[in-house]
């Protein structure tokens, strides 16, 4: 599984930005599409979730602002962010689990920079 991420930016605060997660390879293996991001000086957290059947999961902070999202063809997910705060500026990252149990295997995109300024 290949993963490629875009999206970031540098917005103000109360601003939007749309990241994209664009999978590859053995799709058909994965079982959950995940967004994490880090800030400097912090560990990553896991942002939302979205698994094989469409079902969405959602850290506190970013409830009822962010969503995911995927493509009809389960290839390309979504990550749209609403009235961002500075708070959420981080190297954001696409991440793909497949497997069950101890056998859960990560795949990585490549990290993508959102800055909000306030």
């Amino acid at each position: 599984v290949q993963l490629q991420a875009s999206g970031g930016g540098s917005v103000q605060a109360g601003g939007s930005l749309t990241l994209s997660c664009a999978a590859s390879g053995n799709i058909r293996s994965i079982n959950t599409i995940n967004w994490y991001r880090q800030a400097p000086g912090k560990q990553r957290e896991l942002v939302a979730t979205i698994n094989s059947s469409g079902a969405t999961t959602y850290e506190d902070s970013v409830k009822g602002r962010f969503t995911i999202s995927r493509d009809k063809r389960e290839i390309t997910v979504y990550l749209q962010m609403n009235s961002l705060k500075p708070e959420d500026t981080a190297g954001y990252y696409c991440n793909a689990k497949t497997g069950s149990s101890e056998f859960v295997k990560d795949y990585w995109g490549q990290g993508t920079q959102v800055t909000v300024s306030s």
